[in-house]
């Protein structure tokens, strides 16, 4: 009877994962156990200390290429750089998220002002306590994100999924007090995530089903087992394309690609508006950092099969976002039609299959993800009695009652418009010279021409702001507190630095571009 072997496990290249485990974990018990009045303060330090942890971590991990947990986890370049982006970019979210919970008017708190009907709503609305569990709940959303783009196998990879997807259902219906449209929202969200998640279990089960048939070989789900079958290629190629394809709806539904974006807008709309910005920037690495593993490690003998298809994706994608952002009267629609489009141009880097390509798309997620919570910070500032003023009319005149923050705002629409000297800029060149090296100047063209389209409902939004008169119904922009102020700064200045001196990061998007196997 031979003796049972446990696998490996390096504890230090999986340090980050385990801290936001243990950080969600004691969340949960501050939550039972420490008072209401101290409870924000505690949960804000605690997950903002995790983090910080996690990101040094990863910085001392930097030189780690491994294959850990039985083959379960790999760390390598790409792992770690998309990990520290995870984090940082969670650093930036969780700040936003830390003024809201404290602020009267807030994303999470002051949806009881609206309907306060009693004295501890009132209390509450006033900034006293709050929806303190959004903590934990990012938390684990950031531990399964973390485990997502590091998974070396497909159900691993599900495991995360479901890991981060869960919270992520529960924050967007923390708005709940405010409008039934978050809830909507919510259930929305839940409702096709489910459907999603089901076709990408099927299609784990139908790839583990293409790699029983190698003479020679044990059936597995492990990345190293799949690419072996894939490359001799004696199996049924149906069992390998319907997996493909079923993998790829559940990846491209969390990535909100095209024609699985239909959750983005109204997901967008009625999240809070800090739980939107973190969904927008760190939901977006993490399930790219899902497809470029996918499709560069498991599939990378079948690019010629997929290619194609994924290519026809990327245009309907680039299309249907810009398309529609011209038709949107709010501003975060018009932000989530943005990043529908923004995933068709990522998709273009995933399809480059070269060192430059993996680069470039990692160069994008980290740059889009600064530029894209500088916008939604933006966005919790304008604000009336009811709220956060988030119809386009309402920004008219914005620029003369509030020119500082106006200011702020057009840079950051600039830099989505991909001007030079902003990081929308670099990011498309990074993501369109690979595809161009790789005979895929269709793909290129499509992306030019769909950015032409989509600077128009950015363009417009800034003559609002600036050309126009504000009138009577034109909000204010509340003072920022200290933790979105410090948000802010860390977008606007990262837009402006890696659009002005982009070398330093594309030179480490570079040096980590490279799988292990």
């Amino acid at each position: 009877m031979s003796e049972l072997k446990l696998p490996s496990i390096d504890y230090a290249a999986l340090a980050p994962i385990l801290i936001m485990l243990g950080a969600a974990l004691v969340g949960i018990l501050v939550e039972a156990f420490v008072p209401r009045r101290l409870r924000n303060a505690v949960q804000l330090g605690l997950a903002l200390v995790a983090m910080l942890a996690a990101i040094v971590m990863v910085i001392l991990n930097a030189d780690a290429r491994l294959i850990t947990i039985g083959g379960a986890v790999a760390i390598d370049g790409p792992t770690l750089f998309l990990q520290g982006a995870i984090l940082v970019l969670a650093v930036m979210a969780l700040l936003l998220v830390g003024e809201r919970t404290v602020d009267r008017g807030g994303a999470f708190v002051a949806h009881a002002a609206v309907t306060a009907e009693s004295a501890e709503d009132r209390r509450q609305a006033d900034g006293v306590g709050g929806a303190t569990e959004v903590y934990p709940l990012i938390s684990f959303a950031i531990a399964g994100m973390l485990i997502f783009v590091a998974a070396n196998d497909l159900l691993t990879m599900f495991i995360a999924l479901e890991v981060f997807s869960l919270p992520l259902y529960l924050l967007c219906a923390l708005a709940r007090r405010r409008r039934l449209l978050s809830q909507e929202a919510a259930l929305k969200y839940f409702m096709l995530g489910a459907y999603a998640s089901a076709f990408f279990l099927f299609g784990v089960a139908l790839i583990y089903g293409f790699t029983s048939g190698i003479p020679g070989r044990g059936a597995g789900v492990d990345f190293a087992t799949v690419h072996a079958a894939v490359t001799e290629s004696s199996s049924s190629p149906v069992l390998l394309f319907a997996g493909m394809a079923l993998l790829a709806i559940g990846l491209l539904f969390k990535a909100a690609a095209a024609p699985f974006h239909v959750w983005t807008p109204d997901v967008y709309q009625g999240a809070p508006t800090p739980v939107t910005g973190f969904m927008a920037a760190c939901t977006k690495v993490a399930a790219f950092g899902a497809l470029l593993r996918v499709f560069h490690v498991a599939f990378a003998g079948a690019s010629w099969d997929f290619t194609p298809v994924l290519g026809a994706i990327a245009v309907l994608t680039m299309l249907v976002g810009a398309v529609l952002a011209v038709t949107q009267t709010d501003i975060k629609r018009l932000l989530a039609y943005s990043s529908i489009a923004n995933a068709g141009y990522l998709l273009v880097g995933v399809l480059a299959p070269s060192r430059e390509g993996l680069s470039g798309t990692m160069f994008y997620l980290a740059a889009y993800g600064f530029s894209v919570l500088a916008a939604f910070a933006v966005v919790t500032l304008v604000r009336d009695a009811d709220g956060e003023a988030t119809h386009l009319s309402r920004w008219a005149g914005l620029g003369r009652r509030s020119p500082f923050f106006a200011a702020i705002f057009t840079f950051i629409l600039l830099a989505f418009a991909g001007i030079p000297l902003t990081s929308g800029f670099t990011s498309k060149f990074a993501v369109f010279g690979p595809a161009l090296e790789a005979n895929q100047a269709w793909l290129v063209i499509a992306g030019v021409l769909t950015s032409m389209v989509l600077a128009f409902p950015y363009l417009r939004v800034v003559v609002m702001m600036w050309l126009s008169e504000p009138g009577e119904s034109t909000p204010t922009v509340t003072v920022p507190g200290a933790l979105t102020s410090a948000a802010l700064v860390i977008g606007v200045v990262a837009t402006l630095a890696l659009g002005v001196v982009p070398g330093p990061l594309l030179d480490l998007t570079t040096g980590a571009a490279e799988f292990v196997r």
